[in-house]
């Protein structure tokens, strides 16, 4: 359920870049049977698409997150 979530809820611009670019980055690369852009390409794409690294614009998992430090009065 999560991942459906991950996928459909959220998208902005960098998602839509990453993704796009990917994909493109991913037809040219089997065109030209370059398979390390290949590689590459799918990796971008990914991440527009599942909203993990730069493109989800924040932590994967939230495991980034710092905490609120409470301000002791000594």
């Amino acid at each position: 359920m999560e991942l459906t979530k991950r996928v459909f809820t959220n998208w902005n611009l960098r998602r839509v870049a990453f993704a796009g670019l990917g994909i493109l980055m991913s037809v040219q690369s089997i065109m030209d049977h370059h398979w390390i852009g290949l590689a590459i390409g799918i990796y971008f794409t990914s991440m527009g698409v599942f909203s993990f690294g730069c493109a989800g614009g924040q932590c994967f998992g939230n495991a980034c997150e710092i905490p609120e430090q409470k301000n002791k009065m000594l």
